[in-house]
């Protein structure tokens, strides 16, 4: 009953992730915009990357990070595409280019380091870490913007669903302080970014 148990959150964790991920492409496409900050887009692709292919997981944990991987990959190009419109006003396309891949290389290093610091080659706490970071994030792209563009309630909703699936999960069966703590923290930011989108819809309707 564990084993299934767990498969279940696993599951609808992942799937929650892969509805979040769709709806931001979806999103930045319409709007012309890219929906997740540089740093959390970096922090993704470098978990992806190594949990895929330098610490292999077992199935179906590999079938999921390969769509996430995938997924990240096409927000990744929309941000270096909307992303060099949108700040081309403050900052030339070389250095545009040179933070980001400056940003992609520390994060790839910084959860390399952290999975060797903890022992973690599940990159659970790395995992749990960069959500809270992510959560953080799109607060703070949604104050900057001032509006919802490249982003919506719906990201919000999913984003915050996967994390209380994974959330639960580890409670029940992995717990550490650490991971508790980040657990509801995220769900905790998630719940402010929701509430935030949810009044700006409702100022603008």
């Amino acid at each position: 009953m564990l084993n299934q148990d767990l498969f279940i959150l696993q599951l609808g964790t992942g799937l929650f992730w892969i509805i979040t991920y769709i709806l931001i492409i979806k999103r930045g496409f319409q709007d012309k915009k890219y929906g997740m900050p540089m740093v959390a887009i970096c922090a993704n692709i470098s978990w992806e990357f190594i949990f895929l292919f330098i610490y292999p997981p077992d199935d179906p944990q590999r079938l999921i990070t390969s769509i996430w991987f995938v997924l990240d990959i096409i927000i990744l190009i929309q941000f270096l595409i909307f992303g060099r419109q949108e700040f081309k006003r403050f900052i030339s396309a070389r250095f545009f280019y040179l933070s980001f891949f400056l940003t992609l290389g520390v994060s790839f290093l910084i959860i390399i380091a952290m999975t060797l610091e903890f022992h973690d080659v599940e990159g659970k706490y790395a995992a749990f870490a960069q959500n809270l970071m992510m959560s953080g994030l799109f607060i703070s792209l949604l104050l900057n913007r001032g509006n919802s563009s490249g982003q919506s309630i719906y990201i919000a909703v999913f984003k915050m669903l996967g994390t209380l699936l994974a959330s639960i999960a580890f409670f029940l069966y992995f717990r550490t302080y650490l991971i508790t703590i980040l657990s509801i923290a995220t769900l905790i930011f998630d719940l402010i970014y929701i509430v935030l989108l949810w009044k700006l819809n409702k100022k603008r309707a």
